[in-house]
């Protein structure tokens, strides 16, 4: 069930609460779901009920319960708890499975266009590094949204741009013939620094991991194999991904989507294998699976705004979720590899594959080992 499918499926509880005279109210055109906020649970969270109070003239809590009567009996909801004043969290059956399998599936792409849009942009940088840097990213993005777009600079950029930060720029002007377009790529400032000396992965993410409107450190602390610093974070957490498919490859056992807390358990005298749904070595994937399924919006919002910054706080955030989860994902000891292991290295792979292409979007190597 989509966020979309999901708030019209709440829309539908409303107005049977209304037909049932448990509410009186004007059922809303639209209402929102979103991921939970700071005490919440599930899949999503919607505030219909704290919105239908006042005009019901019940307090938000009754109301709130109203409606969870009536989501916790639809199919695909697996469970509806109330939190705070009134807020409703939903959690829906199946949609880790299928958030993953649609992710294995689609692999870097994930969060792409299906098709062309016909949409046709043209970006034009100053004579700056960090302005063609942005605007290199920026195309990338735009791309992936299915836009066909055309890039150029006021002068020719400099041979080590191309070289070196591998930037590619279609078309650009010269003192005889300057470029006759408007500047819409200008991230201020400038870059403080020539970038060059890092190499190209850690001057890219010098110049667009900080917002547009804030000033680049061009600093040899993005070389730093360090948790402080984020690029390490996020490539480090790639590498590890790789890492667990090699070391799963060698234990003789694969990726599966699945039920990531599943643990089969063999009954004393038997040998019977029965799931257990609580085990030592279990981690809340909820983090996790929120940050996947947000990537397609984050890549959208990345394209329409022309920031390529946005995707690269999402990938440390998918990153900073997904490491203390890996630790789980081999068998340790004498334990076999069971469904739930198999389920684990498939979330794992699946994230894996969002900062694959998150980071080859910006430009940056997704490295196989680190």
């Amino acid at each position: 069930m989509t966020p979309v499918e999901l708030s019209r499926t709440v829309l539908r509880a409303v107005r049977r609460a209304v037909d049932d005279g448990e509410l009186d109210v004007a059922v809303p055109g639209r209402t929102s779901v979103t991921p939970p906020g700071p005490g919440g649970c599930g899949d999503y969270a919607t505030n219909v009920a704290l919105q239908l109070a006042r005009p019901a003239g019940q307090p938000p809590l009754r109301v709130a319960e109203i409606l969870r009567e009536r989501l916790v009996r639809t199919d695909g909801i697996r469970d509806v708890v109330v939190t705070g004043p009134g807020f409703l969290n939903i959690s829906l059956r199946g949609t880790e499975t299928a958030l993953v399998r649609e992710i294995l599936l689609s692999g870097h792409r994930y969060g792409h266009a299906d098709r062309p849009t016909g949409r046709l942009v043209q970006l034009h940088a100053p004579h700056e590094v960090r302005a063609v840097v942005v605007m290199d990213a920026v195309a990338r993005i735009l791309r992936s949204q299915g836009a066909l777009v055309r890039t150029s600079c006021a002068g020719r950029p400099e041979p080590e741009w191309a070289d070196i930060l591998g930037v590619d720029v279609d078309a650009y002007g010269t003192p005889d013939a300057p470029a006759p377009l408007d500047v819409n790529v200008r991230p201020v400032p400038a870059a403080p620094a020539d970038p060059t000396p890092l190499g190209r992965d850690a001057a890219r993410w010098a110049l667009l991991h900080p917002a547009l409107h804030d000033r680049p450190r061009i600093t040899a602390d993005h070389l730093v194999q360090r948790e402080s610093n984020p690029l390490f974070r996020v490539r480090y957490a790639h590498a590890r991904t790789r890492a667990l498919t090699r070391n799963a490859a060698d234990l003789g056992f694969h990726a599966e989507p699945g039920d990531p807390d599943l643990h089969l358990q063999v009954l004393p005298g038997t040998d019977a294998a029965v799931p257990e749904t609580v085990v030592q070595d279990t981690h809340d994937t909820t983090a996790i699976r929120h940050t996947l399924a947000d990537h397609p919006r984050i890549l959208q919002a990345a394209a329409a705004h022309h920031a390529p910054d946005r995707l690269a706080r999402h990938l440390v955030t998918v990153a900073d979720a997904v490491l203390p989860f890996l630790a789980v994902v081999i068998p340790r000891g004498a334990e076999k590899p069971s469904a739930a292991h198999r389920a684990r290295l498939a979330l794992a792979e699946a994230a894996g594959a969002v900062l694959t292409g998150g980071l080859s979007l910006l430009g940056i190597d997704a490295p196989e080992h680190l």
